[in-house]
């Protein structure tokens, strides 16, 4: 059980003895960088304008700063151990404001749909860029992050399994459809050494993979229910499982992950969000492509800052917007950009997909294996 526990630590491979141990040893890119670039850029477009067009969004901008006092900024987790960076900002004012850069847009994204004034069905997409400092760096995950950071409009009777998974599947088309067109345009990414993406998700619960996988810990029944089911959506991500951990360790006050669903066979669950992972021939390893849910109502956010330790979040404006009913129902996401190009265009490294900061170290391990980062 220690293991299970050691797993809820957060993202990474954690040593860079382990990254060397893991990373293909006979990698060869298949786009050199400047044709990576073309097609990324045809990916971002397509994945745009039908992400739009599939979930009724429209695109919009997005902040990379906000007030710290504002409780809109994303802290990944439930324990505070990744915190946003923070800076006064406002010249000559009295007090200046204390800024901090975001490090995900999930609750700004809420309030957002009151500003632009969306009715239901109706949502907005984003650009989205973030600093995540408290990331151990390896091959696919970096201290910069790009998202589709989306959100949409519901009701009370939309908030419910069969929404949300109708949600994924049109998502999951659009990625498809992306990979689709990025092998047409840019031939060479056929290949017969990876298998195609598949077209269809498989859904399973986070209860059920540990059912069939009792003793190991998250990452390793995330491995094998991958290499079984190429493309996965987990649902019910933060619920405590019958082992007594979450699958993950989940915010408690974006998705909703208390709320009783059933199975398909009459079992009863809990949690209305979960997470899109694919198994990356390339890496040969799980990879996380999209993060999302049905997001909490005043009762399950009170609920789940109980839970947490946190309910001293409920005096911040963003908490109390939800609980005066200010904000909309919602349901929302964000999909990894770097993540994604990195899986449509075999890479073996995030790296060769966006530009930002890598140790000495770990570009070393990499240029053994004909992986080069962009810098």
């Amino acid at each position: 059980m220690s293991d299970k526990k050691a797993d809820l630590a957060g993202p990474g491979v954690s040593t860079y003895e382990e990254v060397e141990k893991i990373l293909p040893n006979d990698y060869q890119p298949i786009l050199r960088p400047m044709e990576r670039m073309k097609a990324l850029f045809g990916i971002k477009n397509y994945i745009e304008e039908n992400l739009c067009k599939e979930l009724n969004l429209q695109m919009v901008q997005v902040p990379l700063i906000v007030d710290r006092d504002s409780g809109v900024n994303d802290y990944l987790d439930r324990d505070g151990s990744r915190t946003p960076i923070e800076f006064p900002c406002g010249l000559g004012l009295e007090k200046r404001i204390q800024a901090q850069v975001v490090q995900a847009a999930t609750k700004w994204k809420r309030v957002a749909l009151k500003q632009f004034e969306c009715k239901v069905g109706e949502g907005i997409c984003t650009d989205m860029r973030a600093v995540r400092k408290d990331y151990f760096l390896d091959h696919d995950h970096s201290s910069y992050v790009d998202q589709w950071d989306w959100e949409r409009v519901i009701t009370e009777k939309d908030r419910n399994l069969e929404y949300l998974k109708d949600t994924i599947r049109k998502i999951w088309k659009v990625i498809y459809g992306a990979s689709r067109f990025t092998e047409e345009n840019f031939p060479r990414l056929k290949q017969t050494k990876y298998p195609p993406i598949p077209e269809e998700l498989v859904f399973l619960h986070a209860e059920e993979i540990l059912d069939m996988y009792p003793d190991l810990p998250r990452k390793q029944r995330e491995t094998k229910i991958i290499q079984k089911y190429p493309a996965v959506f987990i649902l019910g991500i933060g619920w405590t499982l019958k082992d007594g951990y979450p699958h993950e360790m989940r915010a408690a006050d974006y998705d909703d992950w208390v709320t009783e669903t059933k199975t398909e066979d009459g079992r009863t669950m809990h949690g209305l969000n979960g997470d899109i992972l694919v198994w990356n021939p390339v890496t040969k390893r799980r990879h996380e492509l999209t993060s999302m849910g049905i997001r909490v109502t005043k009762e399950t956010l009170k609920i789940q800052l109980k839970m947490t330790g946190q309910e001293d979040f409920l005096k911040l404006p963003y908490h109390q917007a939800i609980l005066n009913d200010e904000i909309p129902l919602s349901i929302g996401g964000g999909i990894g950009q770097a993540r994604t190009f990195m899986y449509l265009l075999r890479t073996a490294h995030l790296g060769e997909v966006t530009v930002t900061v890598w140790p000495k170290q770990l570009k070393e391990i990499c240029a053994k294996r004909n992986i080069h980062v962009l810098e």
